[in-house]
């Protein structure tokens, strides 16, 4: 348990630091027996069931490691122990949910570390880390779920992990066996969103040829017609404005310059494989090239001269108030970030493009086909329970078109909109083609093709009533009819046509887990690339000289070494 203890210090070192939070006499109770209740189930005469969806002919109970949010709007009296979802659970498959902690955000990593050090793990947990994970299989406390997946996994759990083509599952097979249950990770384009109404407005045309991609050249003379012509009237206008951190690793990269950096050539903040070598795309000509754009565009007042200093917070209200009307990101930010515009103005409207290259290619990057693991305790007598409870609740509840006359208060919760961390299991498991397909059902239940019933979720069915309730009425309509409209109608269309019309260049980057010198240097590193991107950015440095040695001393000071130890994990 020492390896264990010394192997997890420079992942939690934070969260141990922080003070543990108070947790219920019940919860302590709980996490305490985990063991005791595994032990009575082993020993008991209850027959492993013989199907994917079979129940076990007596009650087994699961101890949870349980990941919450802080408004899962749950209806009153439901609690995460005890709601529409786990009491579907017991009456499904007779597994009767106990959970032996509950927190949220850096307070459940708190958690997961003080149960982890102390070698009393609930039976099922989440864990966010792939080092975590790494560690958790070297110190032999999970239990391997080659046989549970191979036997109990639903046809349609398995069409969904092979869509990834053995991304997914081999994130967490370690020597051949796979030793979590992997939450799943749909790829997404990084997007540039426009006033619509603001172009109208104006009289503008621009993509005139109805592809859905401007150039970096179009984007900016947009930028230039909005700050000279002020269309939302406000007191100062703001072409475009970034993140102080500018670059992100994520493909959507909101408020960052990744989706102008892509057109570029350049993949900030990712490890890539270039020719058979390591490369970090922080440190390539391409991301210098994308830096002087932008230090271009801050000389010419084009971006907004508070760049470095203003927080995601204000970049938001210069959004709500009307001083910028371009900003980045992916298909889903109409739904939890410009909907505070519409909030605002019952006016506005968006159009989201992609910005293309000089090839006209739009360059975008595969995500991590893991976001988050499932982990089973190696003490738990029934390891395959695991595998069932994702065959309820990401086949049968995804796909069950008889879920609302069956199942009306878990039909419900997926109308109202409860979190989806109110599940057993806090995490997607969804095909690396949802996205588009859900899209497909939409685009028809909205043209008449087919009913809403027809629809393969219960949430395309609701998305469906949103876009056209906003078709009916799109000034008077309710915000979350606004955002569904947008996001589906205008974000994943957008990718949807890109894919038809083979616009989309991939990237499969490398994802890496933390080395020796990560542990020590990745800090510095990160804070040092910031800070001289946001001088170079500003023109406070000279580009070309100031990139070039920030590429040399990031070298120097482990970056190389860093290099050295991925290329030996990759073989």
């Amino acid at each position: 348990m020492k390896n264990l203890k010394r192997g997890l210090i420079f992942i939690s070192a934070l969260a141990l630091a922080a003070t543990m939070p108070a947790c219920s006499s019940k919860n302590s109770e709980s996490s305490s027996g985990s063991s005791t209740s595994s032990k009575n189930d082993s020993q008991s005469s209850n027959a492993q069931a013989d199907g994917p969806l079979s129940p076990y002919a007596d009650e087994i109970t699961v101890t949870l490691g349980r990941e919450t949010t802080q408004n899962p709007k749950l209806p009153e009296g439901d609690t995460y122990e005890n709601n529409a979802y786990t009491r579907w659970l017991k009456k499904a498959l007779n597994i009767k949910i106990k959970d032996a902690f509950e927190a949220n955000g850096d307070d459940y990593s708190t958690q997961v570390s003080l149960a982890l050090s102390s070698g009393e793990m609930p039976d099922m947990m989440k864990v966010s880390s792939k080092d975590v994970l790494r560690e958790l299989y070297e110190n032999d406390m999970i239990a391997d779920l080659t046989d549970a997946y191979n036997t109990y996994a639903s046809d349609y759990i398995k069409q969904v992990y092979d869509s990834y083509d053995g991304r997914a599952l081999g994130d967490v097979t370690f020597d051949g066996k796979i030793m979590a249950i992997p939450a799943t990770n749909v790829d997404a384009v990084g997007e540039v969103w426009i006033r619509s109404d603001w172009i109208k407005k104006l009289g503008m045309k621009i993509d005139e040829d109805k592809n859905g991609c401007i150039t970096i050249s179009e984007l900016e003379g947009i930028a230039k017609e909005f700050m000279q012509k002020n269309p939302g009237n406000a007191q100062s206008v703001v072409g475009m404005a970034f993140a102080p951190w500018l670059t992100a690793g994520e493909p959507d990269g909101t408020y960052s310059i990744n989706t102008i950096a892509y057109a570029l050539g350049a993949f900030p903040k990712t490890w890539m494989n270039v020719d058979g070598k390591v490369v970090y795309g922080s440190t390539t000509q391409e991301t210098k090239t994308a830096l002087k754009q932008v230090a271009a565009w801050f000389k010419n007042g084009l971006v907004d001269q508070q760049l470095g200093t203003r927080t995601w917070d204000d970049i938001t209200a210069l959004l709500i108030n009307g001083q910028t009307g371009i900003t980045f990101g992916c298909w889903h930010i109409p739904d939890w970030l410009l909907n505070n515009v519409r909030s605002m103005d019952n006016k506005a409207t968006f159009e989201a493009y992609a910005i293309e290259d000089a090839n006209g290619k739009v360059n975008c990057k595969h995500n991590n086909a893991t976001a988050g693991y499932f982990v089973v305790s190696k003490k738990y007598a029934h390891p395959e329970a695991a595998i069932k409870i994702v065959n309820l609740f990401y086949d049968e509840m995804t796909n069950s078109k008889t879920l609302k006359q069956d199942y009306p208060d878990v039909a419900k919760y997926q109308e109202d909109g409860v979190d989806g961390s109110t599940r057993p299991f806090n995490i997607e498991i969804n095909k690396s083609t949802s996205l588009l397909d859900d899209y497909s059902d939409i685009e028809k239940g909205v043209n008449g093709e087919i009913s809403p019933e027809q629809a393969r979720t219960i949430e395309s069915r609701t998305v469906i009533q949103n876009v056209k309730n906003y078709l009916a009425n799109p000034e008077g309509c309710e915000v979350v009819d606004w955002s569904k409209y947008h996001s589906r109608m205008k974000g994943i269309e957008l990718i949807q046509n890109l894919t038809e019309n083979n616009k989309l260049n991939w990237v499969t980057p490398i994802f890496p887990t933390t080395t020796q010198t990560m542990k020590t240097n990745w800090a510095n590193l990160q804070k040092m690339e910031e800070e001289i991107f946001i001088k170079i950015a500003t023109g406070a440095e000279d580009a070309d000289t100031a990139f070039d040695q920030f590429v040399k001393d990031w070298n120097s000071m482990g970056g190389e070494q860093i290099i050295s130890e991925i290329e030996e994990q990759l073989k």
